[in-house]
């Protein structure tokens, strides 16, 4: 009961940071996510078993070059997604690679947290601003939409769930709670249309059926990293939770995806 409670009240305290923080202003909502970053890549570092140095300066140089100093130039913005979507598809190759390691030697190890970690939370920073001016409703409905994805592919996976979704890798998921998850998240992504209209319903819906599949993918690519080090969480800054990589691992493997699909309605609109 303890144990529930405590998990209980981080969770809470974790939401309403987030939201808060987004909603007051962009400064709050820029300081907060450096912050995230920088757990997260020591989380990371942690891991894949990296002296922690450079990453620290490659996130702070990141952060400030990309995030503090916003730049939505489209080239920049390009070439962030491009390296963070071919490091994307290269852990994806290795999760469904049975024994193979996500990374190999010290140079991939860098490689990797640059588009695993820095360079999707700088396009999450990114993202409210994508637009010109600062829009911190996109970012709740982005997590409006996975919180909704995994409360009910949680429900639907423990009530129905018997086909194992990729049970080498995470034992608990199953395919009937992925599709429950889509399925709610789509309906979640019409509904939240209707209060936040600056994206068609279409889009939202858009919106939520790729965050469920890369999320989805996200959390399996985390899981193989946690399985590789032996260890259960990411980290324990969030007492029950476990770390910052645990609660974000889904957005920060799907964002560059939700960016890019932004990006090209943005540019066809």
């Amino acid at each position: 009961m303890k144990e529930s409670i405590i998990r209980a009240l981080s969770g809470i305290v974790y939401i309403a940071l987030l939201i808060i923080a987004t909603l007051y202003s962009p400064i709050s909502f820029t300081i907060l996510f450096g912050f995230f970053l920088v757990i997260a890549t020591l989380e990371f570092c942690r891991l894949i078993n990296l002296d922690k140095t450079i990453p620290l300066i490659m996130a702070g140089i990141g952060f400030l070059a990309f995030g503090y100093f916003i730049n939505n130039e489209v080239l920049n913005n390009i070439l962030l997604n491009l390296a963070a979507i071919f490091v994307s598809i290269t852990l994806l190759i290795a999760l469904f690679k049975k024994n193979t390691p996500p990374h190999s030697d010290k140079t991939g190890k860098f490689v990797i947290l640059a588009g695993y970690v820095v360079i999707p939370f700088l396009l999450i920073i990114k993202l409210p601003f994508l637009n010109g001016g600062y829009n911190p409703n996109i970012i709740i409905g982005m997590f409006i939409l996975m919180w909704t994805n995994d409360t009910f592919a949680y429900i639907v996976g423990k009530t129905i769930g018997k086909h194992k979704l990729y049970e080498r890798i995470s034992p608990k998921k199953t395919i009937e709670g992925f599709l429950g998850g889509l399925l709610f998240t789509i309906i979640a992504g019409y509904i939240i249309s209707r209060f936040y209209n600056f994206l068609s319903p279409t889009s939202w819906m858009i919106t939520a059926i790729i965050l469920v599949i890369f999320g989805s993918l996200g959390d399996l690519v985390e899981s193989k990293f946690k399985r590789n080090a032996g260890v259960k969480d990411s980290g324990a800054i969030m007492p029950g939770h476990g770390g910052i990589l645990d609660r974000l691992d889904s957005i920060i493997f799907a964002i560059p995806f939700l960016f890019l699909y932004y990006q090209i309605i943005n540019y066809v609109s």
